[in-house]
């Protein structure tokens, strides 16, 4: 049985662990709410699981110059983590790939989604009990969207949240009980149809209209959203977080359709849901942090 958390003393920094799948999920999922805790004197930490080494180049601009993607997609890293002011640490697996066809195809052998979970998730409890996160955030079980990679993010995420804290789980360091537990859900119908009205009452184009064409108003994960953080002034830094990650965002994209004004006017806010909590119970909240602040 996991012992209670460590609460923060008076005077420790706060400490937020974020768990994501490739180089770029850091920027597109949860960035503005990470600059916001930067700003505020936070430790945040990202761990990247894979290298991205399988990902393909969706912008049209960039070439890589004799160096593999692979390569590219470090040094993107890199920029973005000093942009947002984080840590970063990679997991140091093999990116799964996106597998294609129907029926789809076995994965790659000795891809992160491929090996045992026991496998790949041990780096990460040894990360957690070293770096003493206060917070965790990561991906729903459907992985934000059914990519195997994200998937398995989730499920080393979790596998990480029982096992740091366990004192029987065999690792040299001492254990530690993460507080709290977020998934992220940023991508919501309600907040797409909400964007995309907005730009064309605006007389603007808006890129939503194919992406909601094929989406069923009964697929929306808002209601499971308990915590919105309010970091509308830092989407500039989410954005240039993004644009960072240039083989894999095109400048002139979705992404950057909608003026900040305008996003900030409809939609303010990164939202998450606390999905476990050690801490005292699930309840609305517009902070990641909230029950660990009184003794800090």
């Amino acid at each position: 049985m996991p012992s209670a958390p460590i609460l923060p003393q008076a005077g420790e920094p706060l400490r937020l662990l974020a768990v994501h799948a490739h180089p770029d999920d850091e920027s597109s999922k949860g960035a503005a709410s990470t600059a916001k805790y930067v700003r505020e004197g936070v430790e945040v930490l990202v761990v990247s699981c894979t290298g991205g080494e399988r990902g393909d180049i969706l912008n049209s601009r960039v070439e890589l110059a004799g160096r593999s993607i692979g390569e590219v997609r470090r040094d993107e890293m890199a920029n973005a983590a000093k942009i947002l002011g984080i840590s970063h640490r990679w997991l140091g697996f093999e990116d799964s790939g996106w597998p294609d066809g129907d029926p789809k195809p076995p994965l790659p052998p000795g891809c992160f989604a491929d090996l045992e979970l026991e496998v790949v998730a041990a780096p990460l409890v040894d990360i957690v009990r070293e770096f003493r996160p206060h917070v965790m955030t990561t991906y729903d079980e459907n992985g934000g969207y059914p990519h195997p990679d994200h998937i398995r993010t989730h499920e080393v995420a979790m596998f990480a949240w029982d096992k740091a804290a366990d004192p029987t789980y065999d690792n040299a360091r001492e254990p530690w009980t993460v507080a709290k537990l977020y998934y992220h859900h940023n991508f919501t119908r309600e907040r797409v149809v909400a964007l995309h009205t907005a730009l064309l009452d605006m007389g603007l184009d808006s890129p939503y209209e194919e992406w909601l064409k094929d989406w069923d108003e009964a697929d929306s994960n808002l209601h499971r959203v308990t915590t919105r953080i309010p970091c509308g002034e830092f989407f500039d830094i989410r954005d240039e977080a993004l644009r960072a990650h240039a083989t894999q965002i095109d400048p002139d994209g979705s992404w950057f359709a909608v003026p900040h004004a305008v996003q900030i006017e409809i939609w303010p806010t990164e939202d998450f849901e606390l999905a476990y909590s050690r801490i005292g119970d699930i309840v609305e909240e517009d902070d990641l942090f909230n029950g660990l602040r009184s003794s800090s």
